[in-house]
Parts: C-alpha cells; sequence; structure tokens
C-alpha cells in the first residue's frame, strides 16, 4: 500500500528506534560515550522522520498536509463551528493492538519509561465456534462535562471554547490528584516526580497548525482519526448508552470519542481483565486527615452533648483539656493533608474552584471550623481564669455555649463537604449514603473515644472528686453508646460479603472479593481493633465501674481506657485505608495482565 520506506518508518515507531541510528552508531564507533550521546539527541524521533517524509512527498505545491491523500480522511476539512467541538474517531475494525499509536505518543511528548496518556485494551466474546477479539485503543475523550475540570480545586484545566479540547495547565496544577479519582476514564496520570497530573491535550498545537495528532500519524492501519462532532449527537448517544462495551456509562461525563464498526458484536463482549480485581491507591494522608477530622468534629459534639447530659458545665480541669485534645487532632489532620499534596507550596490555591469543585468546599468548611474551634478552644482556657462573679456579669458561659454549637455545625459541613468528594465520583461503593453513614458513624465512634482520652488524662493530671462523679454518672452511658455505635458499625461493614454469593461481577462485589482476598489481613486487623476498641474495653470499663471505685482502681481505669482509645483510632485507620484500596474503580477496557 505504501512505500518500503513508510513500511520502515513505520517499523522505527513502533519500536522508537530512528532509521538512522546503526549508520550513526558505526560512524561513532571510535568516539567516547559523550559524543554518542549527543549524537543521538541530534537525531529525530520517528514520528519526526514521518512528519518530514511526507512534507516531501507531498511536494512544494501543497501548503498545508491536510491536503495531503494520507491525511485528508484523518482530519476534518473544517474547524468546528458553534455547537460542535473536536473528537478522536477510533475504528475498532482497523484496530490490530500494535500499540503504534502509544509510541507515538510517549515519543512526542517526552513521557518517561512508566508514563502512557494512551493505552491499548482488549474486549473478548463471542463462543468457541466464533470467538471476537477486539483490540481498543483510547486516550482523553475530551467529554462535554469532564469530571476533572468540575472537580479541580484550583482550576488546573481547561475547555477549549472553540475545539472543545479540555487541557491541562501544568503551572496551576498543585498535585491534589482529585481529578484521577473522579475521571471514570482512568485518564488524569499524576507524575510523582514533577507532582502535578498530566494528560493527552489531542497534540492541540499540531491541530492548530493542521498537523495530524501523533497517534494519528503513527497507526499504519489508520484506525485513529479526528472528527468534528455535535455536542446535541454526543448527549443523544449517551442518552442511548451507545459508547462502547465494558465502559462506563457515557452519561457521566458525555465522552465525545466514537468507536465505529461494521460488525455486530456478540452480546457477552467483555474488557479481557474484566474479572481482575485490583487494588487501588491507598492514599494514606487523606486517610489519616479523614479520621482525625472526624475525630476531631466527633469529639467536640460529644463535649457539648455531655455538658447537656450532665445538666451544666463539665468538670473544671476536664473541660479546657477536652477542647485543646479535640482542637489539637483537628489541626493534626489539617496538616497531614497537605502531605498529599505534589505541591503543597500551592496550596492556596484550592480555594479558586469554590463554585464548582468539593475539594475547595471541603477546605473552606474546614478552615472555619479550625478557626472556630481555636477561638471555642481559646475561650474556654480564658474563661478558667475569670472569677464566677467576673463570668456570670459577661455572660461568658452563653457566648462560649453559642460558639461551640457553630463549632459543631462547621464541623458538620465540613464532614458533608468530604462526603460529597467521593460521591462526585459516582462510584457504586462511595455512594451517597455508604459514604456519609461510614463518615457519621467513625465521627461519633472516635468523638466517645476521644472523650474517654480526656478522661483519662484528667483523672490522671488532676484527679478530683467532681472528676469522679462525671465518670461514675456518665461513664456507663457512654460505654453503651460506644458499644451500640462500634457494633452496628461493624456489622454495617460486615454486610457487603453478602455480594459474594452474587454471581454477576458488580463493583461492590469486585470490593468484596478485595476485602476477603488480596486485603484480607487488612480486614481482619480492622474487625479485631474494632471489636476490641469499641467492644471488648466499654465491657471491661463498664465491670471496673461496678465493681471498683474509679479513685482506687485507677491504674486499671487507666490501661483499660488507653487500649479503648488506641485500639479505635487505629481500627477507623485501617477501616479508612480500605475505603480507598477496596474501592472497585471504574476503567476503560484493558489488556490480558
Amino acid at each position: 500500500m505504501y512505500p518500503t520506506a513508510i513500511g520502515m518508518i513505520e517499523l522505527e515507531v513502533l519500536t522508537n528506534r530512528p532509521a538512522c541510528a546503526s549508520a550513526e552508531a558505526k560512524s561513532l564507533s571510535g568516539f567516547d560515550l559523550l559524543n554518542r550521546l549527543l549524537a543521538d539527541q541530534q537525531s529525530l524521533s520517528a514520528v519526526d522522520q514521518f512528519s518530514n517524509w511526507h512534507g516531501e512527498q507531498s511536494g512544494p505545491q501543497v501548503e498545508s498536509r491536510v491536503d495531503t491523500p494520507r491525511y485528508r480522511s484523518l482530519l476534518p476539512a473544517t474547524p468546528p463551528e458553534a455547537g460542535q467541538q473536536y473528537a478522536f474517531e477510533v475504528d475498532l475494525d482497523r484496530c490490530s493492538g500494535c500499540k503504534a499509536c502509544v509510541v507515538a505518543c510517549h515519543t512526542l511528548n517526552g513521557l518517561d519509561e512508566s508514563e502512557a496518556w494512551r493505552d491499548v485494551g482488549l474486549l473478548l466474546g463471542g463462543s468457541r465456534a466464533a470467538p471476537v477479539m477486539q483490540h481498543v485503543t483510547t486516550a482523553c475523550h475530551h467529554c462535554l462535562e469532564p469530571a476533572c475540570m468540575i472537580a479541580c480545586p484550583v482550576n488546573a484545566y481547561e475547555k477549549d471554547s472553540a475545539t472543545g479540547i479540555v487541557k491541562h495547565l501544568d503551572d496551576q496544577c498543585f498535585g491534589c490528584q482529585y481529578c484521577t479519582l473522579a475521571c471514570p476514564y482512568d485518564v488524569p496520570k499524576y507524575h510523582a516526580d514533577k507532582g502535578i497530573v498530566q494528560k493527552c491535550d489531542m497534540c492541540s498545537s499540531r491541530l492548530a497548525v493542521g498537523e495530524a495528532p501523533a497517534c494519528v500519524q503513527a497507526c499504519p492501519h489508520e484506525a485513529i482519526a479526528i472528527r468534528v462532532v455535535s455536542r446535541e449527537q454526543v448527549i443523544d448517544d449517551a442518552e442511548a448508552a451507545v459508547f462502547l462495551p465494558g465502559a462506563p456509562d457515557p452519561q457521566i461525563t458525555l465522552p465525545t470519542t466514537t468507536y465505529k464498526s461494521r460488525r455486530p458484536f456478540p452480546r457477552n463482549l467483555l474488557p479481557a481483565d474484566y474479572f481482575r480485581v485490583n487494588q487501588q491507591h491507598a492514599h494514606w494522608p487523606l486517610v489519616v486527615m479523614l479520621a482525625l477530622t472526624q475525630l476531631s468534629v466527633g469529639a467536640f459534639v460529644v463535649g457539648l452533648l455531655l455538658e447537656r447530659l450532665w445538666g451544666g458545665h463539665m468538670e473544671e480541669s476536664l473541660r479546657p483539656l477536652h477542647a485543646g485534645n479535640s482542637l489539637a487532632f483537628g489541626l493534626l489532620a489539617l496538616a497531614a493533608s497537605l502531605f498529599h499534596l505534589g505541591r503543597p507550596r500551592y496550596a492556596y490555591r484550592a480555594v479558586l474552584g469554590l463554585r464548582h469543585s468539593w475539594l475547595s468546599r471541603e477546605i473552606v468548611a474546614f478552615g472555619l471550623f479550625a478557626g472556630l474551634a481555636t477561638a471555642y478552644a481559646g475561650a474556654i482556657f480564658g474563661s478558667s481564669y475569670l472569677s464566677l462573679e467576673w463570668a456570670k456579669s459577661l455572660g461568658v458561659s452563653t457566648w462560649i455555649e453559642g460558639l461551640g454549637w457553630g463549632v459543631a455545625m462547621a464541623g458538620a459541613g465540613a464532614i458533608f463537604c468530604s462526603a460529597m468528594i467521593y460521591v462526585f465520583t459516582r462510584r457504586e461503593c462511595w455512594s451517597f449514603a455508604r459514604v456519609s453513614l461510614r463518615f457519621v458513624l467513625t465521627a461519633a465512634l472516635l468523638g466517645i473515644a476521644a472523650l474517654w482520652l480526656s478522661i483519662l488524662m484528667a483523672s490522671v493530671m488532676t484527679p478530683t472528686a467532681q472528676l469522679e462523679e462525671v465518670v461514675r454518672k456518665c461513664g456507663p452511658t457512654l460505654c453503651r453508646a460506644l458499644m451500640g455505635v462500634s457494633l452496628f458499625k461493624l456489622l454495617w461493614e460486615v454486610a457487603i460479603f453478602r455480594h459474594l454469593l452474587f454471581q454477576r461481577m458488580t463493583p461492590l462485589r469486585r470490593s468484596a472479593l478485595l476485602l476477603a482476598g488480596e486485603l484480607s489481613s487488612a480486614t481482619l486487623a480492622r474487625f479485631a481493633l474494632g471489636a476490641l476498641g469499641g467492644l471488648l474495653m466499654p465491657a471491661m470499663l463498664l465491670s471496673q465501674f461496678q465493681s471498683t471505685p474509679v479513685d482506687s482502681g485507677i491504674v486499671r481505669f487507666a490501661v483499660t481506657t488507653g487500649l479503648l482509645f488506641s485500639a479505635c483510632l487505629a481500627g477507623e485507620l485501617v477501616e479508612r485505608y480500605l475505603f480507598f484500596a477496596a474501592c472497585a474503580a471504574p476503567r476503560m477496557p484493558g489488556g490480558i495482565r
């Protein structure tokens, strides 16, 4: 079909080795290594060689490569008009899975060895008599409603109004990686060394001058093309779920890529890795941040409820200590969140996406919570130095109580924003009911455990008769509340294993398989710690209240309370690790691995 030179250059695209490499190697055989490396840098990439060859073949009479016979059918004749945009079109009948497009994209964009902005997957189906194997090349779909752009808290994405191409602004990104969770097609890729996310931009700089993208040029079978699509048609196609077998629901982001084939696909056509379950990235800084922020909010709320239950203020030595502990855990959580950013020095940019990003809203909400919590704790510490007459005359207690409930409401709003961050991703295991219930129960459980920690510290540092009275009256209620919350939460978490009984490979069944298989050790540790801190230790405290006075059994009381808090916190940290690691993530069809 093409001259021999074309075949040679196409082979070089596949192997990513310049055609003149062997000649240069011979001519430089007598030079040192440095000269060899300098000479290698003077050589053109395979894509550039192919582009230059095509320019020579087209002749001087042709002003643009768009008009050449090779690319005329692969690029649109006119730019997009109103209501239109550029989009990839993949002819599945032509795709052979050679990955020339992957190599060309990798070479042109200067990606690292482990990076890839374009992937090639495999669909399998049919019957023994008529098996079907279909290769699929995928990249960014430049969606009408890109989840990456909506989720980004720093506005590091923009959708070109003229071409519809979704571009990533590397200089604006601070590496929160939220877009990698939000995109259902696993398109944005995080670069740990650079601390930012990167993705395909359809070689927009080449399209602007009439040059085809690298993947389009490199494909030896012309399976990839750039087309102009109607946005209304994309919406209609998404309504009918016309996209690709085994791919995420197109209604999530309205992808514009078109996959066409003249052959009818069998009904059982599925990705080659459909039954494979993969452990997801744990995001440890987020694990710590989520657990500790919910602990802090829960501790403030439980402390306020204890004051209501007690009918007045907590014991003077316990109240400021508990407020300080609650604030300390909250500030520690916010500090831990910075370690999740690839470029933490740009953390101040997080408020730029407040209008559309739940992550920006969470950051603002927790900032408000931290400010109010600091003022609340400071007011409590300051009031402890005022005389009773001064405090009454100034109405300090009323102001402090109102400020405390302001802290509680700000914390509740922040936890809601935290939940919506994951609900936005549309993953089944991160549905609103599942995430919100999980976060609220964690806040309640760790809030009670944090109150027990404050009681332990106060009992050791400044034991008083009033504190013993608080523990004696409220202790059994706190133990029973902790046992009830823990039992309900553990039973609710166990319920996911019922999906193992289902035959269909749903996302929840994938998560259950991970919990029972690859993550079984962490799962056992989570339930063991949850039962120890939430059931066994509170039960021991209850028995101690009935058999031994608090003042005479302070050592046993301290050991039991310390184990209670440590086990509860460790159990919730492991639970939050499983929250990320066992969440089945949607993605485009993959290959055999």
